[in-house]
């Protein structure tokens, strides 16, 4: 088990920057492919960006590829999504999420989630 809390969201401007984390509790985080996705309103989930175990390999969504990096620190049991360029359409409630496998951009192969946190991005 891995409960899982996110923070760093909140409001910015089109352009503007934000950075996210979620740290993870217990001791095993290093075994987790750990992953973000986001929900807008009157949208489906979709995947964001997942990294590996090891931090040395990682995916990204084509909407975001070029503007947001993920990272890990498994020595803080956390991960980290660095948003850079942001426009309106990444207004959504952000979520991180966690699987003992392989990376993956599916959101049913992920086990834990955290309870989500907003960003809203201004025009």
């Amino acid at each position: 088990q891995v409960q899982l809390g996110e923070s760093g969201g909140g409001f910015v401007q089109a352009g503007g920057s934000l950075r996210l984390s979620c740290a993870a509790s217990g001791r095993t985080f290093s075994t987790y492919t750990m992953a973000w996705f986001r929900q807008a309103p009157g949208k489906e989930r979709e995947f964001v960006a997942a990294i590996g175990r090891r931090g040395s390999s990682w995916i990204y969504a084509d909407s975001v590829k070029g503007r947001f990096t993920i990272s890990r620190d498994n020595a803080k049991n956390t991960v980290y999504l660095k948003m850079n360029s942001l426009k309106p359409e990444d207004t959504a409630v952000y979520y991180c999420a966690a699987r003992d496998q392989q990376l993956s951009t599916r959101d049913v192969s992920y086990d834990f989630w955290g309870q989500g946190m907003q960003v809203t991005v201004s025009s």
